[in-house]
């Protein structure tokens, strides 16, 4: 089982990156938010999760712990593969999606293609009590997430909303006021 990979970043794609450690290119799908800012030919350090199944062996990395193991756990909810998993990460941070499940807002994990009503109650059931001494004052996951969109609709990238709302202070609650401070963020 491969733990974690150490090299030299050789491709990117949409889901997933080539890291080339001596001599062998390793395929590794990682959330959006990690490979998106990654420059090609730069040095990278990754966690691994290997999953095996009969007909596959795929890699995925994540450059914490903290996603690694939040990734395992979406993995032991009844119906959510590792490209779920992997979909569901890339929506927000993961103090936001654990807040979602705290908070039990079904409406975030339906933004995940492939993702259905019951699927997304399932994760909130299913990891609600797992989490329930990680999740203290985390910030309010449904204004993030409606902050995204709006940014999104104003013609913003994913990648460019997330990272302008991590400018906005956790105890800012009110939407309007989130995406402010993200839109002063923006024109910097």
């Amino acid at each position: 089982m491969i733990g974690s990979i150490k090299g030299q970043l050789t491709q990117k794609s949409t889901n997933y990156i080539i890291v080339e450690t001596t001599g062998v290119g390793y395929k590794i799908f990682t959330p959006q938010v990690i490979h998106v800012p990654l420059k090609l030919n730069s040095e990278i350090s990754l966690l691994i999760h290997t999953y095996v199944r009969e007909d596959q062996i795929a890699l995925y990395g994540f450059q914490t712990l903290t996603e690694l193991e939040f990734f395992e756990l979406l993995l032991t909810v009844s119906g959510v593969g590792p490209k779920s998993a992997l979909a569901i990460m890339s929506l927000a941070e993961i103090n936001m999606l654990k807040s979602a499940i705290a908070s039990g807002d079904a409406a975030v994990f339906k933004k995940v293609s492939g993702i259905g009503t019951k699927t997304a109650e399932r994760v909130i059931v299913e990891l609600r009590e797992k989490l329930k001494d990680e999740v203290g004052s985390q910030p309010v996951a449904k204004e993030h997430s409606d902050a995204l969109d709006a940014l999104i609709v104003l013609g913003y990238s994913q990648q460019e909303a997330r990272q302008a709302l991590k400018a906005v202070p956790n105890d800012v609650a009110d939407l309007q006021q989130k995406i402010k401070i993200a839109l002063k963020a923006l024109s910097k």
